[in-house]
């Protein structure tokens, strides 16, 4: 069925020393050999002598010889060796039996030329084209009516591996067994009188010892009449053509498999797993560390060793045996190796094992030499991997399995597919990197832990959006606020990735500033949307590349709440946001009827502001729509999902945090998700403590007095000094400066607050008095006494408040 293709530097049946002889005895051991078969092998005599003749083979022998072999039967086929370095070495011989030893029949082994031929000889018009049959480079034979075998030329019996007298008289299934589909379409042939075509894949006949890719063109054979009387076999070797297309198929299949994802790790392994489908029997690829972190590729060395980190490696062979260094693991190359060499020239290389400098870096490295002798690995493609004029690693391509070594066309194909996946992996690693430095901005923004005022117990969860939508501008606060309040905020800015996140650090700061001056939520809400529709328009469409005229680009959603646990209240706006839902401490869940409101950017439409009641121990949840929002569901669904998740809720919010996620989120969410948790406290009444004040200057005294008998009741005389100091002056001022109603309380909470409430509006400015002026210097002492101190509107005037840490 074809020409032997050439596998080392002897061709078949060409390439043999005249002196190649090697006597074997009956257990198939190697008695004696002649000079030639020492040069052959590259061994000497000391080495090959009484060793087995099969630890110098390189394949298994033809099946003919095998079976002439065991009949004790003369036989020549081609046989390929294997070289002390490696290399295989095909050649054709031919053996002969000898006398009989004493342990049995012996076996004469000597290099031999083409044996078998057919044909008359005589030299007429009838004899030569008997003879350009028997001679032609084609594979061709003929069988009868019955389809058995009458005659074919010589390529047709050197590769069926027996004479034209041997196969005479026998069918396909008598010769060889596995040509039953064969034997099947020859009598179909000889049934129909039809012509059949077919293309066999990759398979080995009985007297080859390599795979070919065969035609078969089956013809009848007819006389003048029409009626069949047999048919012939033409075979054409196309095993170059069918590895043409496979190279071809394979690129084809790197094109659709390789970089299906933006992940470094995984378009290596696609790379892999592509590269042992019919091309490599075992591939490694190894990335620069700094690629595998998703960092820029450090520069290689011109002159010291390259760290390479093993990412993935792929074998012919269940479980990878070949490897000698694990995926994730590094590995160190020399200078002088040829992968170091492939890095800084940025060209691949291909090498057979026998190669001196490839023998010499596997000898420096003990499982990496053992392997390659293991497995008899035999020929290398060392291609790196290069996108944008930079080096991201190398792709280490063996072939054991495979007779035929690596060609040049091989090398070509593996540069295409190396240059389509490091663009793959590098357009991974931008990812990798832009994302994580979103990340990173995004995670800056947020509060990196939660404070723990005494009005409300804690708990959130922030998940990031998975990789294909980026990172968003969701983001969470609490801020505790005066008179032992807190405000709990949660916000989302539309669209995702770094300018969204840059967008929500702004809202954020905004927030915590807006909050620190007191405002009412809907307020707050209104101030916030000012702030959006500014930033819109400064930013303008036009600056981010835009359409003239587009607008509302830069919008957000958000909730304010702010909770009192002084009157167990909570009044909150929201603009655009889904509601929160409230749990009660029954464990029954309801979602709180807010306006909805317009969200922050479109500019010009009002908020309103709600107050709620909440039991002591009740459960606020406030969430952004990635929770509740998902591809395969509505929204009402998504809320039901939170209803059920939140409904008797275990005691600690930690371990209702991990329940709503594992109920109601996606596995794979397509926005970003934040979900606050506070239960609510009350400030015990005997926490609390209200004087109402006349306006009458006379009664600051009476202040200070009742303010410093509170302070003994609660154990806290150390602060009253500081404390009388403070009610002085902010009772005075408001009895000069204000109106009434004017009140005084104290609350005892994670600080002492004193604060003083009068009717007017007008809010107090802190000033430096001069030398000879009576006033002015109150607030300053104000400011210096307390840790902290500032006013906020009330419904009915201001609130000014100081607060005081509480001793140790």
């Amino acid at each position: 069925m074809g020409n032997q293709s050439e596998v080392s530097g002897a061709a078949a049946g060409t390439g043999v020393p005249e002196d190649f002889a090697v006597v074997i005895d009956a257990g198939l051991r190697i008695m004696a050999c002649s000079a030639g078969a020492q040069a052959l092998l590259g061994h000497t005599s000391d080495e090959i002598v009484g060793r087995p003749a099969a630890d110098f083979l390189a394949a298994d022998l033809p099946h003919s010889a095998g079976r002439r072999l065991s009949a004790a039967e003369p036989w020549t086929s081609d046989v390929v060796l294997r070289h002390r370095h490696g290399d295989r070495v095909l050649v054709r011989l031919s053996g002969t039996p000898l006398p009989a030893g004493e342990t049995g029949p012996l076996w004469l082994v000597t290099g031999a030329a083409t044996t078998y031929a057919s044909g008359p000889g005589e030299a007429d018009a009838a004899v030569l084209w008997d003879r350009a049959l028997a001679q032609l480079p084609l594979s061709v034979a003929v069988y009868d009516d019955q389809a058995r075998f009458v005659a074919c030329n010589q390529i047709m019996s050197q590769a069926m591996g027996m004479t034209s007298d041997e196969m005479k008289g026998l069918t396909l299934t008598e010769i060889q067994a596995s040509h039953r589909e064969m034997d099947h379409l020859q009598r179909r042939v000889l049934r129909t009188g039809e012509a059949l075509y077919r293309e066999q894949r990759p398979g080995r006949a009985p007297g080859e010892v390599q795979d070919h890719a065969w035609s078969v063109y089956l013809t009848p054979l007819k006389e003048p009449g029409g009626s069949v009387q047999g048919l012939s076999a033409l075979v054409i070797d196309t095993t170059e053509q069918y590895w043409a297309r496979r190279r071809l198929e394979v690129l084809n299949e790197a094109s659709a498999r390789i970089g299906s994802t933006l992940d470094v790790t995984r378009t290596a392994e696609e790379l892999a797993d592509v590269a042992v489908s019919g091309f490599a029997d075992y591939v490694v690829v190894d990335l620069l560390e700094s690629v595998v972190r998703g960092d820029e590729p450090e520069a290689v060395s011109p002159t010291g060793p390259v760290v390479l980190s093993r990412c993935a490696h792929a074998s012919v062979l269940p479980g990878c045996p070949e490897a000698a260094v694990a995926v994730g693991e590094t590995t160190t190359r020399p200078a002088h190796s040829p992968a170091a060499l492939a890095l800084r020239t940025g060209r691949g290389t291909r090498h057979r094992i026998s190669d001196p400098v490839l023998r010499e870096y596997l000898t420096e490295s003990p499982a990496r030499g053992e392997a390659v002798r293991r497995f008899g690995m035999h020929s290398v493609l060392l291609v790196p991997l290069r996108a944008r004029g930079v080096t991201l690693g190398l792709v280490h391509l063996v072939r054991h399995r495979t007779p035929e070594a690596f060609g040049d066309d091989d090398l070509l194909l593996a540069e295409e597919m190396a240059a389509r996946a490091a663009v793959s992996i590098d357009n991974a690693r931008r990812y990798s990197q832009e994302r994580r430095t979103a990340l990173a901005l995004q995670r800056s923004l947020l509060p990196e832990r939660l404070p723990a005022p005494a009005a409300v117990d804690l708990a959130y969860r922030y998940l990031p959006a998975g990789s294909a939508s980026g990172v968003g501008g969701d983001w969470f606060d609490v801020i505790p606020l005066s008179g032992g309040r807190v405000a709990l905020v949660v916000g989302d800015v539309v669209g995702h990735g770094i300018h969204a996140s840059a967008t929500m650090g702004r809202l954020r700061t905004a927030v915590r500033t807006l909050a620190d001056v007191d405002l009412a939520p809907d307020e707050l809400l209104t101030q916030l949307d000012d702030l959006v529709v500014r930033l819109d328009r400064e930013e303008g469409p036009e600056a981010r590349g835009l359409p003239s005229g587009a607008s509302g680009e830069v919008g957000a959603t958000c909730l304010y709440a702010v909770y009192d646990p002084v009157s167990c209240t909570c009044r909150m706006a929201r603009a655009g946001h889904p509601p929160p839902a409230l749990v009660a401490p029954d464990g029954t869940v309801r979602f709180l009827d807010l306006p909805a409101g317009p969200p922050l950017g479109v500019g010009g439409l009002p908020f309103e502001a709600v107050e709620v009641e909440l039991d002591e121990g009740s459960v606020l949840a406030l969430y952004t729509d990635g929770l509740i929002e998902a591809a395969d569901r509505d929204i009402d669904r998504g809320l039901g999902l939170l209803r059920d998740a939140l409904a008797h809720p275990p005691s600690g919010l930690e371990d209702l945090c991990d329940q709503v996620v594992r109920k109601v989120i996606p596995a794979a969410p397509a926005d970003d998700i934040v979900l606050l948790l506070a239960r609510t406290s009350a400030l015990d009444a005997d926490r609390v403590h209200t004087w109402r004040l006349p306006t009458d200057p006379a009664q600051v005294a009476g202040a200070r007095r009742e303010a410093s008998d509170q302070l003994t009741a609660w154990g806290l005389d150390e602060l009253g000094f500081a404390t009388e100091l403070i009610v002085s002056e902010l009772v005075t001022n408001a009895i000069r400066y204000g109106s009434a109603p004017i009140e005084l309380r104290l609350l005892r909470g994670d600080t002492l607050i004193c604060e003083v409430s009068d009717g007017s509006s007008t809010a107090p400015h802190l000033r430096r008095a001069r030398t000879f002026d009576e006033g002015g210097r109150g607030l300053l002492l104000v400011a210096q006494l307390a840790e902290r101190w500032g006013s906020r509107q009330t419904a009915t005037g201001k609130t000014i408040w100081a607060e005081l840490p509480l001793p140790d």
